[in-house]
């Protein structure tokens, strides 16, 4: 995937504004992972809307407050906004680990001919070898929420087991608490159940 950026600049979303560009910071920045391209622009009413909900997705997905591990996920903002102030305010709001192409670059408008983009916002989901899961995932992550991102994971064919959202380790780490508990339980009154048949046999015998 750090292909389809060679020879270009991307923007880490710091307060250092970090630049990623050469070939081996790309492949640390976008090798084996899902990548989001995000098409929007802060002028949208629709991209208002839309990009507190995948600010929220791409967070749940990477932060370890939310994940034991942080997934496979990169995500670059392609900008249609009219000022670079916008693009800047805009992603001031936005995760650090979002990357942004230059305001001013040409290769955005390539991008958006290359997949085809006609409206924003736009999420197209890429594999690590370039090759498109959706073409606009838009609705699937306003649906669905961060579960889509097993569907992405399979397709794109990166098995990370250790995905894991907090809640469901939360969910994982009760039951693995409380099943000896429950086993025990179960032991003991189907026990107490074979006794009391015992006894009803007998019963039953000097009656």
């Amino acid at each position: 995937m750090a292909s389809l950026f060679t020879g270009k600049v991307l923007v880490v979303n710091n307060g250092d504004q970090d630049e990623v560009e050469t070939e081996r910071e790309l492949g640390q920045a976008l090798e084996n992972k899902v990548l989001l391209l995000y098409f929007g622009a802060a002028g949208c009413p629709r991209c208002r809307r839309f990009a507190p909900l995948l600010r929220d997705f791409f967070v749940r997905l990477t932060d370890e407050f939310y994940v034991e591990r942080a997934s496979q996920l990169g995500l670059v903002y392609v900008s249609r906004d009219a000022t670079a102030q916008q693009q800047a305010a805009f992603l001031k709001t936005m995760p650090k680990r979002w990357l942004s192409l230059p305001f001013e670059d040409k290769f955005k408008r390539e991008l958006e001919l290359r997949f085809a983009v006609s409206d924003v916002p736009t999420v197209v989901v890429l594999k690590p070898n370039g090759e498109v899961i959706a073409g606009n995932a838009v609705d699937e992550i306003s649906r669905v929420g961060p579960a889509c991102f097993r569907n992405w994971q399979e397709a794109a064919e990166l098995v990370d087991r250790n995905f894991l959202l907090a809640e469901d380790f939360d969910d994982w780490a009760r039951r693995s608490i409380t099943d000896p508990i429950r086993r025990l339980k179960y032991k003991v009154d189907k026990r107490k159940e074979a006794k009391n048949e015992e006894r009803k046999e007998e019963d039953a015998e000097f009656s």
